[in-house]
């Protein structure tokens, strides 16, 4: 509820029976401004007064919708604000565009090197394709490169299971000092911000562990999805964390267990919530490559992970810069040149 958005109808578009559309009267309102004034503290509280509990769902009455006040400037100072806004927001979208670029050169970089085994060989040539030779592995039943081993994500990296403080406790919540993540199905490449927070006391006192920056989670629970803490940071029990190893950094860590969720959602059990077990991604097996091709990636796919993850930090501090200019600029307290 209080969800906004939006929509382009250049196309065709479906609203469903929770959806509300306004449609703004040109001459003294426009849909840009509209949209920042629903976004809005003010706008969000006054949904929240009008918030009609019913049996299964919080919601909004129809007639209710008409009764939401919003400030009324002039069209070219609605245009203005919006602009300064939208500015911020383009900017945003702009990095997650990157982001997306970026996030599938280093997966791809990824199935070049350790799917495919078309490394650069010491003529600087792919590996596989000029000759390179294989040795046949029984365990993994293909081929890999000579030299090259197989193992198990348990035999190689310390995985923990996150839990959760009892919330009969206060005193396990508050103070806030550690980021805790009340689950693994993070959007972003990169964790850069915690769900909750709980105190030491309340780490302390449950299964949760405080993982380093550069640790690999994964949600177990319902859809299973991988990130990299940008933050050090504890999980809850749907969430399991893979910490680096010496060598074995988060850049070939992440896109490997991304290559893996197809397979290990076909291992889920559960009616209710479908979820993995600890012990399935312990057993994931997994090439691990010579120190030289994989210092070699490394330095090449780090460069990559750190872009995406920049590009996340800047979006968080502007996220922040709107929301704080977003009731200013409503209420009269800034205004634009």
């Amino acid at each position: 509820m209080g969800e906004v958005g939006r929509v382009n109808f250049d196309e065709s578009v479906f609203l469903g029976q929770r959806v509300v559309q306004y449609r703004v009267n040109p001459e003294r309102l426009t849909s840009e401004f509209l949209l920042y004034s629903f976004l809005s503290p003010d706008l969000q509280y006054q949904f929240g007064r009008h918030d009609s509990s019913g049996s299964t769902v919080s919601h909004i009455r129809v007639p209710d919708c008409l009764k939401f006040e919003i400030p009324l400037p002039s069209l070219e100072e609605q245009k203005k604000i919006a602009a300064v806004l939208s500015a911020i927001d383009a900017k945003i979208d702009c990095n997650n565009h990157i982001n997306a670029e970026l996030e599938a050169m280093a997966k791809m970089l990824y199935d070049y090197w350790f799917v495919q085994f078309e490394f650069p060989d010491a003529n600087g040539k792919p590996y596989k394709a000029s000759g390179g030779k294989m040795v046949y592995n029984a365990t993994l039943k293909r081929e890999i490169p000579e030299g090259w081993k197989h193992s198990t994500i348990g035999e190689t990296f310390k995985t923990h299971l996150g839990g959760t403080p009892s919330r009969d406790i206060d005193a396990y919540w508050e103070p806030g000092e550690v980021s805790w993540l009340s689950s693994g199905e993070n959007p972003s490449t990169f964790v850069v911000a915690p769900d909750e927070n709980i105190s030491m006391l309340g780490l302390r006192n449950s299964p949760a562990k405080l993982l380093p920056q550069g640790t690999v989670i994964l949600s177990i629970v319902r859809h299973l999805r991988a990130s990299i803490l940008g933050i050090e940071a504890a999980t809850n029990q749907s969430v399991v964390g893979i910490v680096e190893a010496e060598k074995l950094k988060h850049c070939f860590i992440y896109p490997y267990l991304v290559r893996e969720i197809p397979r290990l959602m076909a291992l889920r059990t559960g009616a209710q919530q479908p979820h993995i077990n600890k012990g399935v991604l312990d057993e994931s097996l997994l090439v691990i490559p010579d120190d030289a091709t994989l210092n070699v990636y490394t330095s090449k796919a780090s460069s990559l992970f750190s872009q995406i993850q920049n590009n996340l930090l800047q979006n968080q501090q502007l996220a922040q810069l709107r929301d704080w200019l977003l009731p200013l600029l409503m209420n009269g307290q800034v205004t634009v040149a």
